[in-house]
């Protein structure tokens, strides 16, 4: 996962540099997604040509939603931050998202609250904590903190001298870009849960979503872009830039993403998205001349807080509410179970109590593995059981 980060921390940079020498923002992300469908396809039919399931419309259009949400909208979005503010920015509002996906369940009620207990109290202030530095990041600069200084420029050197930092206005109004990065992202990250249910299959299903989010970029990038000489590419930076985003972040980090989550729990992977933050950070001042400022630091302190304030309830949450139990029926592992949950509480068996005390969440997973969670459970009945 740490080279992961560094790597996409490298995106950051190289999007910097591509838009400071003249490239299109719409074309850089077009160009993004036709090298990641070029390389994610291709994988895809390989690994999955045999556990693949068929296709369908309802598979399509969530597909589809992600491709845009988490795709062609959210990157347009976050470059358009980017060239507005700076890398370390765009960066440091990306670390919101935990908190806006948690926000969003909570609305459309795939997740509830629990702000009686310390990991929905964790949660909602860690959700508290992100946004206060957001705003912090947004609003306030304070002086300027000089921790090195180097005399490699590689956009002065391009002869783009950016003073949009000077600017409060165009500072908002990137804030208010990454903001609705994080929103689509998101709701990306709900979308696609719900599509890895019917759609198991992650290289399939990512490769599907650089064909959606290639063709939606691609159409936009035409009604919006006129010149056509943005869409050329040559060897120069613009085809490292585009190369480097398709290929190795949208492909081969995915897939490293992927495999992390699936051998290590996706909080694992979430642990290590600050250190993408400070190697931006680091470059950032090192070749793009970016200054530090005290509101940038408590800004960002105050956003990374928040985001393991997030994690961490929500790690109490998942252990809590589950406990792994292996198990195989007669040599099947993937038929489904009734799980029937009785609580004894002082004695009595009511309802009443039982809804108080056991909050009703019984997953139930194939492959052997079922998923059980709550403390207070004292009898546990399994129908289907020959």
């Amino acid at each position: 996962m740490v080279v992961v980060q560094v790597a996409l921390a490298g995106v950051n940079v190289f999007y910097k540099l591509a838009a400071n020498d003249g490239m299109s923002l719409r074309v850089i992300v077009a160009y993004r997604f036709i090298f990641a469908t070029a390389f994610m396809v291709p994988v895809a039919l390989i690994l999955e040509r045999k556990s693949r399931p068929k296709l369908n419309l309802k598979i399509l259009f969530q597909a589809f939603l992600c491709g845009l949400f988490g795709g062609s909208l959210s990157q347009n979005l976050y470059l358009e931050s980017l060239v507005l503010t700076s890398a370390t920015f765009a960066s440091a509002m990306a670390n919101l998202v935990p908190a806006i996906t948690f926000v969003l369940s909570i609305s459309i009620g795939l997740e509830k609250l629990g702000i009686r207990t310390r990991a929905g109290k964790a949660k909602v202030l860690g959700s508290l904590i992100g946004m206060g530095g957001a705003m912090i990041l947004t609003f306030y600069r304070g002086v300027e903190i000089n921790i090195w200084s180097t005399n490699i420029n590689l956009i002065h050197s391009q002869g783009h001298v950016a003073s949009l930092h000077a600017d409060p206005g165009k500072r908002f109004l990137g804030a208010l870009f990454a903001l609705g990065s994080c929103f689509g992202y998101a709701i990306w990250l709900v979308i696609q849960a719900k599509m890895s249910e019917e759609y198991p299959c992650q290289f399939s299903s990512t490769a599907l979503m650089c064909v959606m989010g290639a063709i939606q970029a691609v159409v936009f990038a035409l009604c919006m872009e006129k010149d056509w000489s943005q869409w050329k590419l040559g060897w120069n930076i613009r085809l490292l830039t585009v190369a480097y985003s398709g290929i190795v972040a949208s492909g081969l980090m995915v897939t490293l993403i992927s495999w992390c989550v699936r051998t290590r729990g996706p909080l694992f992977a979430s642990i290590f998205n600050p250190l993408m933050l400070v190697v931006v950070a680091i470059l950032g001042s090192f070749i793009l001349d970016e200054k530090l400022h005290l509101g940038s630091i408590l800004g960002t302190t105050l956003i990374v807080c928040g985001l393991y304030a997030v994690l961490w309830g929500k790690g109490k949450e998942m252990k809590k509410i589950t406990q792994l139990v292996p198990a195989k029926i007669n040599g099947k592992s993937s038929e489904s179970i009734e799980i029937v949950v009785t609580s004894l509480v002082d004695g009595d068996l009511t309802t009443t109590k039982k809804e108080e005390k056991i909050e009703e969440t019984i997953k139930v997973i194939t492959k052997g593995d079922y998923i059980l969670a709550k403390e207070e459970i004292n009898t546990v009945e399994v129908k289907g059981f020959d």
